[in-house]
């Protein structure tokens, strides 16, 4: 490893990655982690640090984002071998912000590897990470907390959040490493917070009996993958599967969940009749509360078209409908927080020149809803909305003043390869946990779940599997830590172990 850091700092980080979803092998990344703070001290110069951390970020990420590659495959405008270099590229920002750890744990280290190096590595991680999820419209993807999803640590995420909880991984990485060295004393301490952290999981509460007449949500899975849209009968075929897996009325109010894009036919009245295609949307909203009991709700997936004054169409919003029994839409969410690439492309003049485009098919932008939002539903209580990729942003789901009872996550993994499906699981995992509130994802290929507010999954629909899952909604625990104060639990558990650094300098002195 002395012989070529530079190489083994690349494989540190690709091997890193085994330590996500899907494959979840924690303690592998832990090791890497810990192999590659041993390098980065060990480093003779700055520039050496620096390279030595953007080596490991580049392949950590280009293996743990290996799923980008897929989307290229559903559009035509692009060459679908570009796929295989996307994660690389990507990466090749991404790694950034590794490589900025690395160089303010090398540049405030001393030159005996000690307790202060392993904190001040932790306190920049949470700097760097949080960073990576907010600049530039953010990419929070992977978070290194994600690996404690596995063990009981991870319900810790409701005092810390995701930020401070990857803090604690480094903290325990960088134990490893000391506890090589012969350090005692720093291990035992790391050892004894993880250990106090895992406790936190232990739940004494007995479980509430749940009445007969609670009501119920249904998660629907169709299993038509992104491939099947270029289909002339591609909304007829889905909506025919979406209503078949859909059952029957019961006593109870039931919540009927559809994915993202689920309704490729427009519910909306208003548009110019040309948008409709073969069905009116009088129609469509028949056909959906024929499915329902009198007190069901649909939520579904679909898109809202919006028209200049002039009454031509100048943009679109990726939505989710709420439609009831007596075939009203009774609310609408749009999605805030915009794919990009995806669901608009940016400097569009720029790009368009250069022959770039959006990977979904269509020349035409999203337009951004105004953030989180809910709605209260009669029998069902307030449910609040995180459309696909906006799950994965800590502290920026839940609208604060309004909390919900539940969040509900459409997604459309199909994009998302093999990995991809069960990395959006984890995240939406950790959003249960942090503000303690049950999430039902429904997608349409996979992996769609019902998760309690103790991030647990109760019950799901396997990847590229057709079917239906349903349950009594769980119920949302009281607020949480992090839901009370946000992404200021980061910067605050930053604040104690920088200090706590400086203490033990001092102290030495």
């Amino acid at each position: 490893m002395t012989q070529r850091p530079a190489l083994f700092s690349f494989l540190l980080g690709g091997i890193a990655a085994v330590g996500f979803a899907p494959l979840a092998l924690w303690p592998v990344t832990l090791g890497c982690f810990a192999a590659w703070m041993w390098l980065v001290h060990q480093a003779p110069t700055r520039r050496a640090a620096l390279w030595r951390g953007w080596l490991f970020g580049f392949a950590h990420f280009t293996i743990g984002n290996n799923w980008i590659a897929k989307a290229f495959s559903f559009q035509d405008a692009m060459p679908h071998a570009l796929g295989w270099f996307a994660p690389a590229l990507l990466s090749l920002y991404l790694a950034i912000f590794p490589m900025a750890a690395a160089g303010v744990a090398w540049k405030l280290r001393r030159q005996t590897l000690d307790a202060s190096y392993v904190l001040i590595f932790a306190t920049a991680w949470i700097a760097t990470e949080y960073l990576r999820g907010t600049l530039l419209t953010g990419y929070p993807w992977n978070p290194l907390s994600e690996i404690w999803l596995p063990t009981p640590v991870a319900a810790s995420g409701r005092y810390l959040g995701t930020y401070a909880l990857s803090g604690v991984a480094v903290l325990v990485a960088g134990a490893l490493l000391l506890a090589t060295q012969r350090h005692r004393r720093f291990p035992l301490a790391v050892a004894g917070v993880t250990g106090l952290l895992a406790l936190s999981a232990i739940d004494t509460t007995p479980a509430a009996p749940t009445p007969t007449n609670a009501p119920r949500v249904r998660v629907v899975q169709p299993d038509l993958d992104q491939e099947q849209r270029p289909r002339d009968d591609y909304a007829e075929t889905n909506l025919r599967a979406l209503a078949g897996l859909s059952g029957s009325p019961r006593a109870a109010p039931r919540l009927i969940v559809w994915p993202e894009g689920a309704l490729r036919y427009l519910p909306e009245d208003g548009y110019p009749p040309q948008y409709y295609g073969e069905s009116a949307p009088f129609l469509t909203r028949a056909r959906i509360a024929a499915l329902l009991g009198p007190r069901d709700v649909v939520l579904t997936g679909g898109n809202a078209l919006l028209f200049d004054s002039a009454g031509q169409i100048r943009s679109a919003t990726n939505a989710i409908f709420a439609i009831d029994a007596e075939k009203r839409i009774v609310a609408r969410y749009d999605k805030a927080h915009l794919v990009p690439f995806g669901e608009y492309l940016p400097l569009r003049p720029l790009m368009s020149a250069i022959g770039l485009s959006r990977l979904v098919p269509g020349d035409l932008d999203f337009a951004p809803g105004k953030g989180p939002d809910g709605v209260d539903l009669p029998g069902i209580g307030r449910v609040g909305f995180a459309l696909c990729y906006e799950m994965i942003f800590s502290g920026s789901i839940v609208d604060r003043k309004h909390r919900p009872a539940l969040i509900f996550n459409p997604s459309n993994d199909s994009w998302y390869g093999s990995w991809g499906p069960a990395q959006h699981l984890a995240q939406a995992r950790l959003r249960a946990i942090e503000e303690g509130l049950p999430i039902i994802r429904a997608t349409p290929t996979g992996i769609s779940a019902i998760i309690d507010a103790r991030g647990h999954v109760l019950a799901s629909i396997p990847w590229e599997t057709q079917g239906a899952i349903e349950l009594p909604i769980p119920p949302a625990a009281p607020p949480t830590l992090f839901a009370q104060v946000g992404n200021l639990m980061a910067l605050l558990t930053a604040l104690v172990l920088a200090l706590t650094a400086i203490a033990i300098r001092r102290w030495a002195r």
